[in-house]
């Protein structure tokens, strides 16, 4: 796929900040990445892996974060719902806002479609152009992607991350 065609993928998040039954944070992304594909999904592109400060600030463990660019005929919300029956499998239980998590599968864009609700997704994802976990690995993977909104580029939404908003590739094991 051309970099001109950024603008036109499927961007999925991929966090955890604690151990699952299939291993440490970066292992569990491993196998829901697999999990993804296995479903019929195809990865085009996948960032690499980043350790990041939680958002908002706490004491809970630093998460993993990274990005992947897919492709599938799924519509939104028929995606969304693999992507939370994949959370559940990991062990993923919905309690608490912002709490740590074995597993956090977002969607944050579908192409260039504009959801506003009531029901999700919301289209793209309300605060993805306010992190900084998934706009430098989205860097990575699609460097001329555009807010549909918007249309800020990425460099202009990470000149505006709040400093407290630390995230820094990690090394491949």
């Amino acid at each position: 796929m051309r970099r001109s065609d950024d603008n036109n993928l499927i961007i999925i998040g991929l966090g955890a900040n604690l151990p699952s039954r299939y291993g440490t944070p970066r292992q569990t992304l491993d196998t829901a990445i697999n999990q993804i594909q296995a479903a019929g999904i195809q990865v085009l592109r996948r960032s690499g892996l980043w350790q990041t400060r939680p958002v908002p600030v706490s004491d809970q463990p630093w998460y993993v974060n990274g990005i992947a660019a897919i492709h599938t005929d799924l519509p939104p919300a028929h995606l969304l719902a693999l992507l939370h029956r994949i959370e559940d499998d990991v062990g993923r239980r919905r309690r608490v806002v912002n709490e740590a998590r074995p597993l956090d599968l977002d969607l944050l864009a579908y192409g260039r479609l504009v959801l506003t609700g009531p029901e999700p997704p919301l289209l793209p994802h309300p605060r993805m152009d306010q992190r900084a976990f998934v706009l430098l690995p989205l860097a990575e993977v699609a460097a001329g992607w555009t807010h549909p909104v918007s249309g800020e580029g990425l460099a202009a939404m990470i000149g505006r991350l709040p400093a407290d908003q630390i995230a820094e590739p990690l090394l491949p094991e």
